[in-house]
């Protein structure tokens, strides 16, 4: 099941971890099927993790002098152009194409941090979401929070639900947020730890905008899983996560306003938990429309690698050598009247 593949990390000349054969094999089958000649390339990026790249969302919160200047002498470059449809002056993102990782800040009770590290497709969905200042919205499945930080870099809700059903994960939500949310705008901010297939129903027609950045088959991180047997298991469980991706989007759309807007994301490649969750909620449920994305991805092209031959609410970025960010699937979605 497990090939010892030594990956050596040219930056630190450490062993890095080993690649699981199993997930290997279960994305060659399923991805050179579903991608075609794209695979083989961005099959070379997730197994290569010391070419992967790092971006940095700057804090508006927290004045750090200097710290634009010394990204830009390290070959930093603001991560998105001008021209996209929505891009709050607040909203500042730094790129480079070499890999390598700025160093991280660690969680300080009462100290605001300056910077979050994220691969920079992870914006996409928050940029897709475009909230607007006094909107009311909901983060449906937002730990470890660089999503629901990077909405309050754009605006300032009306009132934010950042949920988390996991015990652990919720934690680090609330440190997340609290690590870069400062008094009293954090009061606009409420964590809570329900099921969120369970939201819509508790909270109909609640939100302005609701982000369903769904659990998934982690490409990126189960090509590295330590254990074989919990590989084995998470690749039997994986049939599961489409049903879940799906009942969460359906509860989402509940808790959703009439003309409301919602973003699907996940970080995965795969068509079943990407475009088909899409399609089926799309027959399902008469009150949904798709959303034209596509002048967002346009906007986007020159930094990141779009899988060719998407729907126009749906985009998918691939990793690629240079631009190593991804995987990130993106889709738009609209709540009308029922009259």
């Amino acid at each position: 099941f497990f090939l010892s593949l030594k990956l050596e990390k040219k930056t630190e000349g450490k062993l890095q971890k080993q690649i699981c054969r199993v997930v290997l094999d279960h994305f060659e089958k399923q991805y050179t099927a579903e991608l075609g000649d794209a695979w083989s390339s961005v099959r070379d990026v997730l197994t290569s993790p010391w070419c992967w790249q790092h971006a940095l969302l700057l804090n508006r919160f927290s004045q750090s002098p200097g710290l634009e200047s010394s990204l830009a002498e390290q070959g930093y470059h603001p991560a998105f152009p001008a021209a996209l449809p929505y891009l709050p002056a607040a909203f500042r993102c730094y790129s480079r194409t070499a890999p390598g990782r700025f160093p991280a800040q660690k969680h300080q009770p009462g100290r605001l941090k300056d910077y979050y590290l994220l691969n920079a497709a992870s914006l996409l969905p928050v940029l897709a979401l475009e909230v607007k200042d006094g909107e009311d919205v909901l983060d449906l499945c937002a730990a470890p929070g660089g999503k629901s930080v990077a909405i309050l870099q754009c605006a300032c809700p009306g009132h934010f639900l950042c949920n988390e059903y996991d015990d652990l994960r919720s934690i680090w939500l609330e440190q997340t947020i609290e690590s870069f949310i400062p008094d009293p705008l954090i009061n606009l901010v409420t964590v809570s730890k329900l099921d969120g297939r369970q939201i819509g129903d508790l909270q109909p027609e609640s939100y302005d905008k609701v982000l369903v950045d769904a659990p998934c088959s982690n490409d990126r991180s189960w090509l590295f899983s330590a254990d074989p047997q919990q590989a084995v298991l998470r690749l039997m469980q994986r049939k599961e996560l489409s049903s879940l991706q799906f009942q969460l989007l359906r509860s989402a759309v509940k808790a959703l306003r009439p003309g409301g807007s919602l973003v699907y994301s996940t970080c995965t490649l795969s068509r079943a938990e990407n475009s088909d969750v899409i399609s089926l909620i799309l027959s399902s449920c008469r009150r949904v429309m798709p959303v034209d994305i596509s002048e967002m991805a346009r906007g986007v092209s020159q930094e990141f690698t779009l899988l060719s031959g998407m729907q126009q609410h749906e985009l998918l970025v691939l990793p690629e050598k240079g631009r190593a960010w991804g995987p990130m699937y993106v889709a738009k979605l609209k709540k009308v009247s029922s009259t």
